[in-house]
């Protein structure tokens, strides 16, 4: 019996992109600002995504609608995650308990990074709330100002 492997299903750009709900302009754009490494390319030179590039697509995007977060801050996120995917690597590659606490140390930096980012982010959300609800508060004040307030019915 032979024994063989199959290649992963691979996507061209127009199939990413109806896919993901996003433009072809934007996924390339995405891979020039270092969001998406460089996909495979076919002899004709055509872009070839795999799965794991649509999910990080997919990670983008929810980055994006859910958090807000801007797509700098976005990039700052994946590197991070993408650092803590090889700090993860690392430390079970070692024994040395030192070398894997300075690994945990540099993994937890790199989480509170991203804490940062979505603390400004909620930061900036309970502003906008806080103006919100003062607006909503001063609307009831006036609207109970009015009530109080006798009309005046003859005319």
């Amino acid at each position: 019996m032979a024994d063989f492997q199959l290649s992963p299903p691979l996507y061209r750009i127009d199939e990413v992109a109806e896919r993901t709900g996003l433009t072809k302009r934007t996924l390339r754009y995405y891979e020039e600002i270092g969001l998406l490494r460089p996909p495979a390319r076919t002899d004709g030179n055509y872009r070839l995504y795999t799965d794991e590039d649509i999910a990080r697509i997919e990670h983008i995007r929810q980055m994006r609608s859910a958090l807000g977060l801007t797509l700098a801050d976005i990039n700052i996120f994946l590197r991070a995650e993408d650092e803590r995917v090889q700090l993860r690597t690392s430390y079970h590659q070692t024994t040395d308990h030192q070398e894997r606490r300075e690994q945990l140390h540099q993994a937890r930096a790199l989480t509170l990074e991203q804490i940062a980012i979505i603390d400004a982010k909620l930061q900036t959300l309970n502003d906008l709330r806080a103006k919100l609800v003062a607006k909503c508060e001063a609307y009831d004040a006036r609207d109970q100002e009015l009530a109080a307030t006798p009309t005046d019915t003859s005319g």
